[in-house]
């Protein structure tokens, strides 16, 4: 009997602590429903740098240093590589896609981007010009 009074009181502490935990867990999307879409960022604030920006660690992919809105990537389309190809990049000053982009294991060297590195913007992302949604501990 003492055992049973003692193992109840142990499971309604352990509900009662994990309620309490859930009550404090609060949402970066504050009180929009999690399968609502996001309101879209200000693209006003979008950051526009000369020369580039210092990359935070090292083999980090580019940032994206001037605005994207105009620029299209499709299945068949991928308007980055006007200024960023091979051919163009000396030419619109612009830094060329790397040569990782043209390569991999079954081809050591093609003269296209290969098609994994297709979609640009899976791993360059432009900045905005915004305040963090938390405090950035990265490196300490």
């Amino acid at each position: 009997m003492k055992r049973l009074v003692l193992m109840t009181a142990a499971a309604a502490m352990l509900a009662g602590s994990a309620m309490l935990a859930m009550a404090e867990v609060k949402s970066l999307r504050g009180e929009l429903a999690p399968n609502a879409a996001p309101k879209p960022p200000d693209l006003s604030r979008v950051m526009v740098q000369e020369g580039g920006f210092k990359r935070a660690w090292k083999l980090q992919p580019p940032l994206i240093p001037h605005k994207i809105d105009r620029e299209s990537i499709t299945l068949k389309v991928n308007t980055c590589l006007r200024c960023h190809s091979p051919e163009n990049h000396k030419r619109e000053h612009a830094p060329m896609a790397s040569k990782t982009h043209f390569t991999d294991s079954a081809h050591p060297s093609t003269a296209n981007l290969m098609r994994r590195r297709w979609f640009c913007n899976q791993c360059h992302v432009r900045q905005l010009n915004a305040r963090p949604l938390v405090e950035n501990v990265f490196g300490r």
